[in-house]
């Protein structure tokens, strides 16, 4: 599950037997988080910087050309008068026969068509849609009747409730309670966060039939939601996506959605597993991709996470951690790469940049599923995630800097770190030594939705990156709001904007991710008129009590 993104690392130190007092004899334990991520700019490599410009290299030419050809055209023209210049053009075609002249004009035009039909297509975000739970008279009634089945209600369940509830299901001794506890405290999770009510029950709540259930209920519920929005029907979807990183049954819920929907039979469907917190900028990778190859379509991208279904009511605490701050969500988003969608659309998107970090088996093994000494499964979190995670993430952003960085800005990041590497030995020079720049991405987008992991993670890439509160609010007010919900989190800031009313025209929002793997990616999209508030919105019964709530 992507609770293997939380970029928290705790170690626990068992304190031994205490010798006196009225808990003598009791095992006691402290909890110790790093709390610092890495300086992203301590140790940038070259090679990263070089990937970055290597996506801007294609169009060199143009960019080196294009500058000269102006130039040069223009000081020519600008000598001649209006009328000299009409004599010259008139002189230096009238030689030439009519079959001559459209001959050229025909070339030029097929040279000019040829461009452009071999550019990318240009892929739009219509609309998207995020799940948020009904009240349980609501969601008792409404699933009921509509989809015949009895799905699990979700439970909006407070920080004090999640104690006492695990207390009482018996799964948890006195020792993991407390240490869920502490974690709680400084996760940055408010009181008004869902979790399916099964996963407090005496019963084993990690089968099939419940996670089929909740997969049910978020999944469709986000998916009517869009298809209201957008009023086009399941069967003129022509690319289904569906990306869930534990939860991954048979038949696949790409195909619970086709059946449940009634789609048409040569939609082309891709169903993601175990890829974590950052499959949902690979789904909209392969959803862009498959657009790109299939002209006149639209896609469909599904992001969710099953937290019933992870649970792990076991007591090894690098293995507690996702039950702290995992909860439920989805969201749905709908592409298209139709030219007359220009007008229509939300956003153009612009970049995707993707960093794997799986060669190396530390990073490989950071986040890991497996059984504990009793045979019981969970996600085991590594205590060098915050490391790995920071180098990840300085991967990503040095990458992507040379895509969306002002001139002025890479000229000076990439002049300061050269200097660095030339110098970078006080013996080899009597200069002191210079101090990394840090670009200043605010330059570069208006609007930033940063996974919301932990509040930890939160703080540590405000101050690496140099960000505002401002920056990081729509992060922070869905860490609180809603919890981490995996893949699907970065649309429910998108959400809290524009319910809002932030996001303006021509605005640039920067996607960024981070999951298993280990995975850091990257999703820039450009706004293409101002968005109004929409009138379906999972913040609209809670937006005035934010950013005060934080």
């Amino acid at each position: 599950m992507a609770g293997e993104e939380h970029l928290l690392s705790t170690e626990i130190v068992n304190r031994g037997i205490q010798s006196s007092g009225p808990n003598a004899g009791s095992p006691t334990f402290s909890v110790r988080v790093r709390r610092r991520l890495p300086e992203f700019v301590q140790s940038v490599n070259l090679k990263y910087v070089k990937l970055g410009y290597h996506y801007l290299i294609n169009h060199g030419i143009y960019l080196a050309t294009v500058p000269v050809l102006v130039l040069v055209f223009g000081a020519e023209v600008g000598s001649l008068s209006r009328e000299e210049l009409w004599r010259r053009l008139w002189d230096s075609t009238a030689g030439y026969d009519l079959a001559t002249v459209l001959s050229f004009f025909g070339v030029f035009v097929f040279t000019l068509s040829v461009y452009f039909m071999s550019r990318p297509r240009s892929i739009y975000l219509l609309d998207f849609a995020c799940y948020k739970p009904h009240d349980d008279l609501k969601a008792r009634k409404y699933y009921n009747q509509r989809h015949k089945c009895a799905w699990p209600r979700p439970w909006q369940v407070s920080k004090e409730q999640f104690i006492e509830s695990a207390r009482k299901s018996g799964k948890f001794d006195e020792v993991s309670l407390e240490f869920q506890k502490r974690i709680l405290q400084s996760s940055g999770i408010g009181d008004e966060t869902y979790i399916p009510k099964a996963v407090m029950s005496l019963e084993n709540c990690s089968t099939m039939k419940e996670g089929r259930a909740e997969a049910s209920m978020v999944m469709f519920g986000a998916l009517d939601e869009l298809f209201e929005k957008t009023r086009l029907r399941p069967k003129d979807v022509g690319i289904l996506v569906v990306n869930c990183s534990i939860f991954n049954p048979t038949p696949s819920l790409s195909a619970m959605i086709i059946n449940h929907y009634k789609m048409r039979g040569n939609i082309l469907s891709f169903n993601l597993g175990g890829m974590g917190c950052s499959a949902g900028i690979i789904a909209l990778d392969l959803a862009r991709d498959m657009l790109q190859a299939n002209p006149n379509n639209y896609a469909l991208v599904v992001s969710t996470e099953m937290v019933g279904y992870n649970w792990y009511p076991g007591s090894e605490r690098s293995m507690l951690i996702p039950n702290c701050f995992f909860r439920m969500g989805c969201s749905a988003l709908l592409l298209s790469n139709r030219r007359r969608h220009f007008s229509r659309a939300k956003y153009r998107l612009e970049h995707i940049v993707r960093t794997h970090k799986g060669a190396d088996d530390r990073c490989f093994r950071s986040i890991y599923q497996e059984e504990d000494s009793q045979r019981l499964k969970g996600l085991r979190i590594s205590k060098e995630l915050v490391e790995i995670g920071g180098d990840a993430l300085k991967t990503n952003i040095t990458t992507l800097g040379p895509l969306v960085l002002p001139f002025s800005e890479q000229l000076i990041f990439f002049a300061t770190l050269v200097w660095r590497h030339l110098f970078s030995s006080r013996g080899a020079s009597q200069r002191p030594p210079v101090k990394p720049y840090i670009p200043d991405y605010k330059l570069a987008f208006e609007h930033f939705c940063v996974h919301a992991a932990s509040k930890t993670v939160l703080d540590e890439l405000q101050r690496n990156l140099e960000l505002s509160d401002k920056n990081l609010e729509a992060s922070r007010a869905t860490l609180h709001r809603f919890g981490n919900t995996s893949s699907s989190s970065i649309w429910y800031e998108l959400a809290y904007m524009e319910a809002k009313g932030q996001v303006g025209r021509g605005d640039r929002v920067w996607q960024l991710a981070f999951g298993s793997g280990f995975k850091c990616n990257s999703a820039v999209w450009r706004s293409m008129h101002r968005i109004k508030r929409p009138s379906r919105n999972p913040w609209l019964d809670c937006l005035h009590r934010y950013p005060e709530a934080l």
